[in-house]
């Protein structure tokens, strides 16, 4: 608004915030501002400033959330100001608080209609920020009674060594199809989620994984490349450095020393530590 006084701009400004209808922003330079949409105009009509800010920056946050001590640094507010906003703010339902399984005693804030990531879930393996070994050990079952099974009846089919090599590897997606169907497992599992167990079967040396070529957009294609899978048996028994339980855990990207996982309180690593 080039062709305004400051004072004119100043006025204009203050009164489209009072009215909710611009974001407040701050950072190194000073404060920045923002049209907001209608639909969240709406949600923040009667509330103030600072929770406004707040709000904001909770929304930039976007699923991965923020911490409350986060919040403090990005709003230079008082931690008891910060406190009384979210708890408001929570009583509107327009935000949530979710627990981390990275630090089970702190929450992260985000918007009331967000599904928190996989980070800060666990994803499938976690159910109330508690580790599912159970559940990740029958999926590791199932999964390789369904490669050993086509493998098994690829070698019946009395066909030539290639045709039978070939026949006995799976896709990924197929393995996953396999899994959905026998209806184990009360969350929604990705394709991501069954290639991580295949990973660790690959890992324990049941299990071989190639890549070919395929045609984009077949089922299980990425890049032009395709992962197949298909169960072997081991030569011999893999040493004790193989088995260490940190080359197959399928949460080892949330392990750390005063975590809920960390190597200390790990009774995996108890385990092969007595082996």
């Amino acid at each position: 608004m080039p062709n305004l006084e400051p004072q004119q701009r100043a006025m204009a400004i203050n009164k489209l915030l009072s009215l909710g209808q611009l974001d407040l922003l701050r950072n190194s330079s000073g404060l920045l501002y923002r049209m907001k949409d209608a639909q969240t105009a709406s949600k923040m009509k009667g509330s103030d400033n600072q929770e406004k800010l707040v709000y904001q920056i909770i929304e930039d946050a976007g699923n991965k959330g923020i911490w409350s001590r986060d919040i403090r640094f990005k709003s230079n507010l008082p931690l008891t100001e910060i406190n009384k906003i979210l708890k408001n703010l929570e009583s509107k339902k327009l935000i949530k608080a979710v627990k981390s399984v990275a630090a089970s005693k702190k929450k992260v804030y985000m918007l009331y209609n967000l599904q928190p990531d996989r980070s800060v879930t666990g994803g499938a393996w976690y159910s109330d920020q508690d580790f599912e070994s159970e559940f990740v050990e029958v999926l590791n079952q199932q999964c390789f009674k369904f490669l050993q099974g086509k493998a098994e009846a690829a070698r019946d089919s009395k066909q030539s060594p290639m045709v039978q090599r070939n026949s006995s590897f799976a896709t990924s997606h197929e393995v996953w199809k396999y899994i959905c169907e026998l209806g184990i497992s009360k969350v929604d599992l990705s394709m991501e989620d069954i290639e991580t167990i295949l990973n660790t079967l690959i890992y324990d040396g049941k299990v071989e994984m190639t890549i070919i070529a395929a045609k984009e957009g077949t089922v299980g294609c990425v890049d032009g490349r395709m992962k197949l899978y298909r169960g072997v048996n081991p030569i011999i028994q893999p040493t004790g450095l193989v088995k260490a339980p940190c080359g197959i855990c399928p949460v080892f990207d949330d392990c750390h020393e005063g975590g809920e996982i960390s190597p200390s309180n790990c009774i995996y690593m108890t385990e092969w530590l007595n082996f």
